[in-house]
C-alpha cells in the first residue's frame, strides 16, 4: 500500500520527471512544504537567499523543507560547470551549519548533468518540485513554494504562506513582489520600466475583469500539492514556465492574491532564457527602450467588452455573441475566427448547463495565452504601444485615479495593487 493519496500516486507513477536524480540532505522526513530553489551557478546569490530564510522563526522553518536544485544543462560552459560544483560543496558545508532543514538535487555532476533537451528553468522547477512531493505529510495539506537562489524573502515569509492557505479556499496564490535595488541608476531605470510594464498588463487585466490578473514570476507562486497535481505539475518549458503554470492552476483550483510578506528578485541581466526580465533589462541597458513598449486603454476595453458581452449573456447563441464581437472590434471578430468560436461555444453551451458552469467553461477556454494574443493583435493592427507617460494616464483615468506623473511613482502606486480587495479568480473550487 503506497502512503500517498491515490492522485499523488498516479502522478509520481506517470508524470513526474524521470532520471537519475535523487534528493540529498536534511533526513528524509515528512514535511509541512517544501521550498524549491533552482540554482545555476549563483554563488553567493543562493546563500544569502538561503540567509533570509534563516531569519524565519524556528517553529516555521523546522516545518519546511528548502530544496536546492544545483543544475545545468550538458552543453553549459566550463564556468557555470565550476561553479556548480563549487555551489554544491558549499551547500554540504553549509548545512552542517544551518538551521535550516537544507536538502539539495546534484543536476550538476558528470552523468547526473540535465540532457540539452530538456535544459532549462522550466524542467528544473518540475524536477525540484516532483521529487518534493515525497518529502511532504499527506496528512497535513502540503504545500510547495516556488524561489528563486537570486531573490530574498522577508521573516514573516513561511509564517504568512502557511496562514494565507489555512484561510484561502484556492489552490495557489501569487506573492507580492518587488525587485531589488539596482547597482546604478541606467540599471534602475531599466527594472523600474519593465516591473511596471508587467504590472500595468496586470492592471490592465484587472480592470477588464479578467480572471488572470495576476503577476507571473518565477519566484513568487505557493500552490498546495494536491492542486500541483491536479493540474499536472509544472512544465519544462524554458521560459515563461510561471505563466502557464498558474494558467493552468487558475483553471483547476484558482489562483489568489497573497498579502503580508514580499520576495526581492535580483534586478539581474541574463540570456539564459529567451524573454522575460533578463532578457528585456539586457535589451534596456542597451538603450532599446522600444523593446518594452506599454499596452493602451483601448486594447483592455475591447478585452473588457468582449469578457462582458459573454458572461452577461450565457445562453445567446454563437452567432448573436459574434456580431457584437464583430461591433466591438473587427481584430477580436477575425480572431475569434481564427480560434473557432462557432464551434467552441456550443459545445461548452451544452457540457455545461449552470451559468456558474459555463462562465467557468469560458474562461478555461479564453484563458490567459488566449488573453495576451488578444491584447498583442489588437497592438498590431491599429492600437499602437507607446512610452509609459503617454500610455498609463488613460489606464488610470479608466480606474478613475489620478495617474502620478513618472516612472518610479506609477511603479509605487501599482504595487499597491499587490493588496488584495478581491479575489482574482473565477474558481472557488473545493478540494
Amino acid at each position: 500500500m503506497s502512503h500517498f493519496p491515490a492522485a499523488v500516486q498516479r502522478y509520481l507513477d506517470k508524470r513526474v520527471a524521470k532520471g537519475p536524480w535523487t534528493v540529498t540532505g536534511a533526513e528524509n522526513r515528512s514535511f509541512t512544504g517544501v521550498v524549491v530553489i533552482p540554482s545555476l551557478a549563483e554563488g553567493d546569490s543562493l546563500f544569502a537567499t538561503l540567509k533570509s530564510l534563516e531569519a524565519n522563526p524556528a517553529q516555521w522553518r523546522d516545518s519546511f523543507l528548502v530544496l536546492v536544485v544545483v543544475n545545468h544543462g550538458e552543453q553549459a560552459c566550463i564556468e557555470e560547470k565550476q561553479k556548480n560544483l563549487r555551489d554544491l560543496t558549499r551547500l554540504v558545508e553549509y548545512s552542517a551549519e544551518s538551521t535550516l532543514p537544507l536538502a539539495w538535487i546534484d543536476a550538476a555532476r558528470p552523468g547526473l548533468e540535465i540532457p540539452s533537451k530538456q535544459a532549462g528553468v522550466g524542467f528544473v522547477r518540475k524536477l525540484g518540485m516532483d521529487l518534493a512531493l515525497t518529502c511532504l505529510n499527506w496528512q497535513k495539506e502540503p504545500l510547495l513554494v516556488c524561489l528563486d537562489a537570486d531573490t530574498l524573502v522577508e521573516p514573516n515569509y513561511l509564517q504568512t504562506i502557511v496562514t494565507h492557505f489555512q484561510r484561502s479556499p484556492l489552490g495557489a496564490a501569487v506573492l507580492p513582489f518587488r525587485h531589488q535595488q539596482a547597482g546604478d541608476a541606467l540599471q534602475q531605470a531599466a527594472i523600474d520600466r519593465y516591473e511596471l510594464f508587467m504590472r500595468s498588463y496586470v492592471y490592465g487585466l484587472r480592470l477588464a475583469g479578467s480572471p488572470y490578473a495576476f503577476n507571473s514570476v518565477g519566484s513568487a507562486i505557493a500552490c498546495r500539492a494536491e492542486a500541483y497535481v491536479r493540474c499536472g505539475g509544472m512544465n519544462s518549458r524554458k521560459a515563461g514556465e510561471d505563466f502557464y503554470f498558474l494558467q493552468k492552476l487558475a483553471k483547476t483550483d484558482g489562483v489568489d492574491l497573497m498579502a503580508g510578506t514580499r520576495v526581492f528578485p535580483e534586478p539581474r541581466v541574463s540570456s539564459r532564457v529567451p524573454f522575460g526580465t533578463g532578457r528585456s533589462m539586457g535589451r534596456l541597458l542597451d538603450g532599446d527602450t522600444e523593446s518594452v513598449l506599454f499596452y493602451p486603454v483601448a486594447a483592455f476595453e475591447v478585452l473588457s467588452g468582449w469578457l462582458l458581452c459573454v458572461t452577461q449573456n450565457l445562453a445567446a447563441d454563437a452567432d448573436l455573441l459574434f456580431s457584437r464581437a464583430e461591433k466591438l472590434s473587427a481584430v477580436l471578430a477575425d480572431y475569434l475566427v481564427q480560434i473557432g468560436w462557432h464551434a467552441t461555444w456550443p459545445k461548452l453551451q451544452k457540457n455545461h448547463r449552470t451559468e456558474e458552469g459555463r462562465a467557468e467553461a469560458f474562461h478555461s477556454w479564453f484563458d490567459g495565452f488566449r488573453t495576451l494574443r488578444l491584447i498583442h493583435l489588437l497592438c498590431d493592427t491599429g492600437l499602437s504601444r507607446g512610452e509609459p507617460e503617454e500610455v498609463l494616464p488613460d489606464l488610470f483615468t479608466w480606474d478613475g485615479r489620478n495617474c502620478p506623473k513618472n516612472v518610479p511613482a506609477m511603479l509605487e502606486e501599482l504595487r499597491l495593487c499587490d493588496q488584495p480587495s478581491v479575489t482574482t479568480s473565477h474558481h472557488n473550487r473545493q478540494v
